[in-house]
């Protein structure tokens, strides 16, 4: 469902987050399909050194659906960035793809917290967030981090996942799935 970024998806990529309603949602948005290359490979760079993390997300018939990424690296902390094409919206992919993405981060890596700022106004992915059972609000528990990202405007709600939750939450699916057996 994820895999490293590759140059070659950056084509058909680049043609679902141009979609305006995705597109207003993307953190780093590009205005051709060469700046979104170029854009994918400075990214790839930041990987390798240590700064960002980014996948890939795939449908269920291996077609490249959009990205997730993990930005602002510092001290086992990040922020995630999701997008997914229209086409693909509602269909159960961001739930799949946030939870591979998170189990590699924090069980591969020395990531420890995750942070999503989601524009006040983006109903989906707050909804989308809140259906979530280890993503938390906030806005008030880290209020530096709340004012730094609203610095210039109230835009942003702040969440975050902490490895410890989200662990207890992936045993409690775990054993869930078990007794429904």
């Amino acid at each position: 469902m994820i895999k490293k970024r590759e140059l070659n998806e950056c084509t058909s990529l680049y043609e679902l987050m141009s979609e305006p309603s995705v597109l207003a949602f993307v953190r780093h948005k590009a205005s051709s399909a060469d700046e979104y290359w170029f854009m994918t490979k400075q990214l790839m760079e930041d990987e390798e050194n240590g700064n960002a993390v980014s996948r890939t997300i795939f449908s269920d018939f291996g077609q490249p659906i959009g990205t997730i990424n993990l930005f602002d690296i510092e001290d086992g902390a990040g922020f995630l960035g999701t997008w997914i094409g229209k086409p693909f919206q509602g269909l159960g992919y961001n739930k799949k793809a946030k939870e591979q993405f998170l189990h590699e981060l924090f069980f591969e890596t020395d990531i420890h917290t995750v942070f999503l700022r989601i524009r006040k106004n983006n109903v989906k992915s707050i909804r989308a967030t809140e259906k979530l059972r280890y993503a938390l609000k906030a806005n008030e528990t880290h209020p530096l981090i709340y004012s730094e990202i609203n610095k210039k405007n109230d835009i942003y709600d702040l969440y975050y996942i902490p490895k410890d939750l989200f662990h207890l939450s992936m045993l409690q699916s775990n054993t869930e799935e078990e007794q429904a057996m």
